[in-house]
């Protein structure tokens, strides 16, 4: 009967503490403030992230917006000679493909050899712009799940310190809300990592077709100068 009747109350507080529980409503909101201090660096990387994706995607976009009949048009100019009229058509467009173009426009009579050089060089210099931050937006996504696990390991030590104080027994409640307030950083981190790591991966891919682009230009215009 002993046994019984101390069954009974245990399922009892058991059942009172689901019930309260249940009863607390825990929003979103509410999940991110609970996250502790190691938060705040995820709320950080979570807005570079998304600052340098936009940044470059805007910057990519405008580098890939060469005209079509760019080459055309410089190869029409160069044969009649209006190499001035080539290089004013290619300052008008301002994107990395037009600047390689003009940079061998100008340096017309010179050595073959020269103007690829000269190309090449610009080409560098542009592909460093299209891939500036591409680097610290992979940090970002290989940091932000290391900064989560952090987190939930100092939570899961103050949770601890926290039942390890407590006289008599332990509520369930109290052991639950330490564990998955510590957790909740570690969910964070992989969020965040995530969407840095697809972005990355999304503009290393734009970034590799813009760079295609410019390598087929620059042939394009060597292959014209030898036929001049």
């Amino acid at each position: 009967m002993l046994l019984q009747t101390l069954s009974t109350d245990s399922l009892a507080n058991l059942n009172e503490v689901a019930l309260d529980a249940t009863k607390e409503n825990i929003g979103l909101l509410d999940l991110l403030i609970k996250g502790g201090y190691m938060m705040i660096p995820l709320y950080i990387l979570l807005v570079l992230a998304i600052f340098i994706f936009f940044e470059k995607l805007i910057t990519l976009k405008k580098a890939s917006k060469t005209s079509s009949h760019l080459m055309d048009q410089v190869k029409i100019l160069v044969q009649s000679g209006q190499t001035e009229k080539a290089k004013m058509l290619c300052a008008g467009e301002n994107t990395p493909v037009a600047n390689m173009i003009a940079k061998g426009v100008d340096r017309i009579g010179s050595p073959l050899k020269n103007i690829e050089v000269s190309i090449e060089n610009v080409g560098k210099i542009e592909i460093y712009k299209l891939e500036k931050n591409l680097g610290l937006l992979a940090t970002v996504s290989g940091a932000a799940p290391m900064i989560g696990f952090l987190g939930t390991v100092t939570g899961m030590i103050q949770a601890f310190i926290a039942i390890a104080q407590e006289e008599g027994m332990v509520s369930p409640k109290l052991l639950s809300m330490g564990i998955y307030e510590a957790m909740i950083t570690t969910a964070a981190g992989l969020v965040v990592g995530i969407i840095a790591y697809l972005g990355y991966n999304y503009l290393v891919t734009q970034v590799s077709k813009l760079v295609h682009n410019m390598e087929y230009t620059s042939v394009e215009f060597i292959d014209l100068l030898q036929d001049k």
